[in-house]
């Protein structure tokens, strides 16, 4: 963006999805990439990519060996998930309703543990903790290859497989998208932001124009 537009001021931040939208709202930032659902709040939005969910579980666990997971093969594990306020956790719980009717202990998820970020839930995977789920573009590169020798170090503690569909289904996915004010005309500066994501490297993600 700096690149093609270098007369357009860009601050980055992260935040929790509440913060952002709070945010946007008062116009102390002018847009957001944002994971939904989140609430109606009237803005305007372009949507950038379908994102599925991949499972991770320790090296050495009794599902690594496989090619994929069901969401029905990780009901008795004990689940690794972000904190309450996080959006993500509400992501897995929302688009993923097996996890969502799971975590009721009487239905089978009888332990669970909570981390504040992705990195630590995957420390705590690498240790033997649990498993969890992430988001496509959260898996380091080249960790769904089963060959270890095409894995980094660290990333040998941890397997990271496809979720597949016990009916034959669409694994699990969460649309990400970029969103800003209405009041907000600067559109050259929205498709500048577009185009730069676009010109990213997105592995294992479905692009929408």
């Amino acid at each position: 963006v700096i690149a093609k537009t270098p007369q357009m001021p860009l601050i980055l931040q992260e935040n929790f999805t509440v913060k952002l939208l709070e945010m946007l709202r008062t116009g102390e930032i002018d847009c957001a990439i944002l994971a939904e659902p989140f609430p109606d709040t009237g803005l305007a939005m372009a949507p950038l990519y379908d994102e599925p969910f991949v499972a991770a579980v320790p090296s050495n666990h009794p599902l690594a060996g496989k090619a994929s997971v069901t969401a029905e093969q990780l009901k008795s594990e004990t689940m690794l998930l972000l904190g309450t306020g996080h959006c993500f956790r509400d992501h897995v719980l929302e688009v993923c309703p097996e996890f969502a009717r799971f975590s009721s202990h009487a239905e089978g998820i009888s332990k669970s543990f909570e981390g504040s970020s992705l990195e630590t839930i995957k420390h705590m995977v690498a240790a033997g903790m649990g498993v969890t789920l992430v988001p496509r573009l959260g898996v380091p590169a080249g960790a769904l290859d089963p060959r270890p020798r095409r894995r980094r170090e660290q990333d040998n503690y941890i397997r990271y497989l496809p979720i597949s569909d016990e009916a034959g289904g669409a694994p699990p996915t969460r649309r990400v998208v970029l969103a800003w004010r209405r009041s907000f005309t600067r559109y050259e500066a929205i498709a500048a932001l577009r185009n730069a994501i676009y010109a990213c490297e997105l592995p294992g993600v479905k692009r929408l124009s």
